[in-house]
């Protein structure tokens, strides 16, 4: 009897040692998978940082060949000249040699008087030599990078476990917000029965619309837990554009202020963009209108134009904006402007959902607190972007992360 027990006991304990071993085996490869699924998403980031520098590689040496054609294509023109010049030089020897085998004295001293009034100036090479400045600018903007990515991938294990941190915060976002896509899908699938409705497309539209609802619920503090901290790009400022309080503030000057030129600035409209860009995830930052009867608050791809009217936010295809000009508000994307109901606020709210594919602009502390929203599926990274026009325009950048 105490051997049958004692055998149950044992048995009990043989199944507890079996389920046990079939949780280690089922959680080493739950292991293995999340391991393999990390790495794929590693892999993925990495592409895409080796895709974006390639990218600025590309476009660096463009600016450095289109400046050597630009300065070769003058060294063409002038030997050109040069070589109609030797012609010229030439003609007038052999009118000069054939002259003086002339036989004739009449003949000889009419051409002698007239090839003596004939001159040839002496050849000319003007100076042509590339833009050092911009060659340099160009060749710093690299070193720059480079600087940029080795103190990132050097930087100490404590501020990379803070990261590892945020990345994990910022996966948990992403697919807390996959979530809410898939379960906006799964109610509409019944519509499906309707042919008028039942494409993808409208689908989409439908769950972007409840998703855009879904953030425009939000209070100011969800909205915070995407915070990003924005700061300014020096590079990008218009030559009349000041920049203070480490980047943070923007006004207008009266006179030039000789910025150093960059590729990147822009010359001919009074901007300036931020210097962090976003290519997926959700981000939220805040603008305070100090003075902002002539302004935009907005977003542009890094690939927008830097001169010409092409280059002002709004007018170009690259672009999304909220104006204000005087007491009206409009909106601008492709040139095509909305004029927008007046808004009080003065702290404006951006909401970007890279992968949603909208920016929603909200006056922070309203009630009803959306300005306009923009949907577009987004193909580059995207900077915050900034217009300011008159001497009075002050924007600054809420420092909101928290």
């Amino acid at each position: 009897s105490a051997l049958k027990k004692r055998l149950m006991e044992l048995h009990n304990q043989s199944e507890r040692a079996a389920r046990a071993m079939n949780t280690v085996k089922t959680n080493q490869s739950q292991t293995v998978e999340t391991a393999s699924r990390k790495k794929d998403l590693i892999r993925s980031e990495f592409s895409e940082i080796k895709a974006l520098i390639e990218e600025k590689e590309n476009y660096t040496l463009k600016v450095i060949a289109d400046e050597e054609k630009r300065v070769c294509n003058k060294f063409d023109y002038v030997y050109g000249i040069l070589g109609s010049k030797k012609k010229e030089i030439q003609s007038l020897k052999d009118q000069i040699e054939m002259a003086l085998t002339e036989g004739d004295d009449v003949l000889f001293l009419k051409r002698a008087a007239a090839l003596q009034q004939m001159s040839a100036k002496d050849a000319f090479v003007p100076v042509i030599e590339m833009d050092q400045n911009l060659i340099q600018s160009t060749y710093q903007s690299a070193v720059n990078l480079k600087d940029i990515v080795k103190l990132s991938v050097t930087q100490s294990k404590e501020a990379r476990a803070e990261e590892h941190t945020h990345k994990e915060k910022t996966l948990y976002q992403a697919q807390d917000t996959l979530r809410v896509e898939a379960d906006t899908k799964e109610k509409k699938k019944p519509v499906k029965a309707a042919p008028a409705t039942g494409t993808p497309n409208a689908a989409a539209a439908v769950s972007t619309k409840e998703l855009i609802d879904s953030f425009l619920k939000k209070s100011r503090e969800e909205l915070l837990q995407y915070a990003a901290n924005i700061t300014l790009d020096y590079n990008t400022a218009h030559n009349k554009v000041i920049l203070s309080e480490r980047y943070t503030r923007m006004s207008v000057s009266d006179t030039p202020l000789n910025y150093n030129h960059h590729p990147q600035r822009f010359t001919d409209c009074s901007q300036v963009l931020g210097f962090q860009c976003f290519k997926r995830g959700i981000h939220y930052w805040e603008v305070e209108l100090q003075q902002n009867s002539f302004c935009g608050i907005g977003i542009c791809y890094g690939s927008m134009e830097r001169q010409g009217p092409e280059s002002r936010l709004g007018r170009n295809s690259s672009s999304w904006c909220i104006e204000w000009f005087n007491s009206k508000i409009s909106s601008w994307h492709n040139d095509v402007e909305k004029c927008l109901p007046n808004v009080k606020a003065t702290k404006i709210g951006v909401l970007l959902h890279c992968e949603g594919g909208f920016v929603i602009f909200m006056a922070v502390g309203e009630k009803h607190n959306l300005i306009y929203k923009f949907k577009t599926q987004f193909t580059e990274a995207l900077y915050p972007a900034f217009w300011l026009f008159s001497s009075g325009t002050v924007l600054s950048l809420c420092q909101v992360k928290q």
